[in-house]
């Protein structure tokens, strides 16, 4: 308990004399000045010039690239990271600089309510509607799900998905809405 107690002190006495500013409460600890995020992601979406993206030249292209590649694919949400990564992959080399703002504010939506916005279970709110990113790969995710699962499978348009695998289990130990 002492040696805990020693290395609280210790880090308190670190970020005291340190040349960092300490955030005071309205501020987040993640500050891009910090470098713990991306500097391409967004940290205000109404404000589109906040973002520095750099195309004048192939290495900085490329680069940018990459890294949005790498943002769309891997999320940690499978379904998000294949059907993202494949819709970037696809579309990202085509994509004016506009086109790449518009992106990196879908990449840095939440994956639980993107994919409920994607998928029709919610409606997605008025800023999120109208990027046009998010209408092609919503567009292209309700394609899908209407030429390959049948509509009985799904949930109505609004209502979460919580069918499972359980379903016929309603007895007394099975779940009453799903595999929950």
């Amino acid at each position: 308990m002492a040696s805990l107690r020693r290395a609280f002190l210790n880090a308190h006495q670190i970020l005291k004399s340190s040349a960092l500013p300490i955030p005071t409460r309205t501020e987040s600890l993640f500050r891009p000045h910090y470098g713990w995020i991306s500097r391409f992601s967004s940290a205000d979406i109404n404000n589109p010039q906040a973002l520095d993206i750099d195309l004048s030249n192939e290495e900085s292209k490329r680069r940018l690239f990459n890294r949005l590649l790498y943002r769309s694919k891997q999320r940690g949400f499978l379904e998000l990271d294949l059907v993202l990564g494949k819709w970037v992959e696809e579309h990202i080399h085509s994509m004016d600089e506009n086109g790449i703002k518009a992106l990196v504010h879908v990449l840095d939506l939440e994956n639980p309510d993107l994919w409920r916005w994607l998928t029709g279970q919610e409606k997605p709110p008025e800023a999120v509607s109208i990027n046009p990113v998010f209408s092609a790969v919503q567009e292209k995710v309700m394609g899908n799900l209407n030429s390959h699962a049948a509509p009985e499978t799904r949930a109505t348009p609004g209502q979460p998905w919580v069918r499972g695998w359980d379903d016929i289990k309603k007895g007394r130990d099975g779940p009453i809405t799903g595999n929950q």
